[in-house]
């Protein structure tokens, strides 16, 4: 059993970065109001909110069943508050810290109504902080997180990551605030 605890743990923790790489690129996108190709531009967001939820449901998987697990030894204190764990102490601590902040993006998401758009905006910013602290949590802590194969796969997500940012800091990153309209007042009417 704690071979496939440890097995499940590995899993979604790669399948939880690969989402929150995703959830990043979306989120980068959606703030400009361009679509992606064959989704007209308001459905972006709606893309971005739900493969947020499920990179969110990996991660608590990953947490879950790392919890679990005898190896791990992951416990409750653990999980909220940084640098406490027994096994690789500063690895894992890095792991609690971008788990903290993912509790505190999702948070804010659920009481955006409530907190304002304005708050709403400056808690979302910390994902930019969020996603390479996950990173390095993941090459430290991770039992495969030096192979070349993950090397590859983190090195590939990083690429990605930093032309979406440099994108969205360049100049030629114009929000379309009718189309940006559009998406609020869709989103608005979901909820």
């Amino acid at each position: 059993m704690n071979e496939v605890m440890w097995a499940f743990g590995r899993a979604s923790g790669v399948i939880s970065l690969l989402l929150f790489t995703a959830t990043l690129l979306l989120g980068i996108v959606t703030r400009s109001g361009r679509p992606l190709p064959g989704m007209p531009r308001f459905s972006v967001s709606l893309v971005h909110r739900n493969v947020s939820l499920l990179a969110v449901v990996f991660l608590v998987l990953h947490v879950g069943t790392l919890m679990l697990d005898s190896y791990a030894k992951l416990g409750p204190i653990d999980v909220v508050v940084p640098f406490l764990g027994s096994f690789k102490p500063f690895w894992q601590g890095l792991g609690t810290v971008a788990f903290d902040l993912v509790l505190a993006i999702v948070l804010t998401g659920l009481l955006r109504r409530r907190i304002g758009q304005r708050a709403f905006r400056f808690v979302h910013w910390f994902t930019y902080a969020m996603w390479p602290i996950a990173v390095l949590h993941a090459i430290g802590n991770g039992t495969n997180g030096t192979s070349g194969w993950f090397l590859a796969l983190a090195a590939g997500c990083a690429v990605l990551v930093a032309a979406a940012v440099v994108w969205r800091l360049s100049a030629r990153f114009v929000e379309h605030s009718g189309t940006r309209r559009v998406a609020d007042a869709y989103r608005e009417g979901t909820r």
